[in-house]
């Protein structure tokens, strides 16, 4: 399965390579926007993208990322409850 997170395009780093600056939760990290690119790459900064494997793959608005971020956090914290119980349930045995 693939998963794209969402991230902010923060800067232009080398409009050549058509890369860029994206703000991933709190993480900034290098990625290459060749699938998000229009003619005028500084048109990004700003902008919400689904982020993968170094790819800005698409642009979505901010309502829908907050809901993704929102959504990977809850899927976050079900996982750590499943441990926590799995971690209890060994402990019984």
């Amino acid at each position: 399965m693939c998963l794209g997170i969402p991230g902010r395009i923060t800067a232009i780093t080398d409009a050549g390579r058509q890369m860029a600056m994206a703000e991933v939760s709190g993480v900034r990290r290098e990625v290459n926007i060749a699938c998000i690119c229009g003619e005028t790459p500084e048109d990004l900064v700003g902008q919400w993208a689904l982020i993968h494997v170094g790819f800005a793959m698409s642009l979505i608005d901010e309502d829908e990322a907050e809901k993704t971020l929102q959504a990977l956090r809850d899927l976050g914290e079900a996982q750590e409850t499943l441990e926590q119980m799995a971690l209890s349930q060994e402990a019984l045995q």
